[in-house]
């Protein structure tokens, strides 16, 4: 039996230290409170000289002092929190990269981006959750957001809800991204390179039929009146998946395939080589995104180039309406589609 010491007596706590104010910090920069709050809150209204913004911010670091969001809330009767919550389906490095960008534009203007996990929340209900945090600003991405959630996050004080989705929502400022044109682009190309039995690839990834859906769409739409024809290829992102659809390619009879985005497309493409099926002479390959490593691949990769909103006008339509709550809900079409023509088809 092993026997467990006896611990001597716990050692005192340490004296916690009293948290830093602003009337420390304004006491160890030789400068009024309220130079203390225009220096941290980046205020523009005021002059203040570099050497004085530079003793506050000193003074500030060497106390360890950083603002109160909550009491700068009070002060401005908003909060400067952008809340973002995090997309309910997988997306790829090209809408991270946008996002990212949208967040460096949003610091730029002092406001402060928070990412929300809703994981389990839709809808309404997630509408609900956000609006206990009390953002100034909402930017909801995909579907789902209803009028009455609108209605909840204005009560609760956000200044604008943004949506970037299909469709509009009641209430909301909208950025309509449209993916029927992503399959438009990529039938149109297609059929102009003479292919006639078009395949398109179907994610079986939970969420993503909101994007492949329209996406198809825009392919029949490209065909219609032709005597070419679409046909539906259901697909996990796994290679086993692949390498299934690739070993029965040839009793299916297509000459093209419009992979759903560059991921799809990698893998299929890797998968019908293996088979020994050859790209393009036999079947050409099209993906979307237009991603680098699609111009890494041999054949390289032809694509649909996507030309998302750029991260300073949203930051700006953001601000804009935090500014200007009474105003008209803005509509915008910001998806824009062409394709990327190289070798794989």
């Amino acid at each position: 039996m092993v026997q467990i010491p006896k611990q001597s007596a716990a050692p005192s706590a340490p004296v916690r230290r009293p948290v830093p104010t602003s009337a420390d910090v304004a006491r160890l920069a030789g400068v009024s409170r309220a130079t203390v709050s225009y220096v941290l809150n980046n205020t523009s209204a005021v002059r203040i000289s570099e050497p004085t913004r530079r003793r506050v911010r000193e003074a500030a670091e060497e106390l360890g002092y950083v603002p109160h969001a909550a009491a700068r809330s009070l002060r401005a009767g908003h909060s400067r929190m952008v809340l973002m919550p995090a997309p309910a389906v997988p997306v790829g490095p090209l809408y991270h990269r946008f996002f990212a960008e949208l967040q460096s534009e949003l610091g730029r203007l002092d406001y402060t981006v928070v990412q929300y996990g809703s994981v389990g929340l839709r809808g309404d209900e997630a509408a609900r959750a956000w609006a206990e945090l009390r953002p100034v600003a909402v930017l909801v991405p995909g579907s789902g957001l209803g009028p009455q959630g609108v209605a909840v996050l204005k009560r609760a004080g956000a200044r604008a809800v943004v949506t970037l989705g299909p469709e509009r929502v009641e209430g909301a400022h909208a950025l309509l991204m449209n993916h029927d044109q992503v399959g438009h682009c990529a039938g149109v190309h297609l059929l102009a390179a003479g292919r006639r039995r078009i395949g398109v690839v179907m994610p079986e990834e939970s969420g993503l039929d909101v994007f492949s859906g329209p996406r198809l769409d825009g392919v029949r739409r490209a065909l219609r009146g032709t005597d070419a024809t679409v046909t539906e290829l259901p697909l996990a992102y796994e290679e086993e998946a692949a390498a299934r659809l690739a070993a029965r390619w040839r009793s299916l009879g297509l000459d093209a395939v419009f992979a759903y985005n560059d991921e799809y497309a990698m893998l299929l493409m890797r998968a019908l080589q293996d088979e020994g099926v050859a790209v393009p002479e036999e079947t050409a390959v099209v993906g979307a995104d237009d991603l680098m490593l699609g111009r890494l691949l041999r054949p390289r990769l032809s694509t649909v180039h996507l030309d998302l909103p750029s991260g300073r006008d949203l930051a700006d339509l953001v601000d804009r309406a935090v500014r200007e709550p009474g105003a008209e809900p803005e509509t915008h079409e910001v998806l824009g589609a062409r394709v990327v023509h190289r070798a794989s088809s």
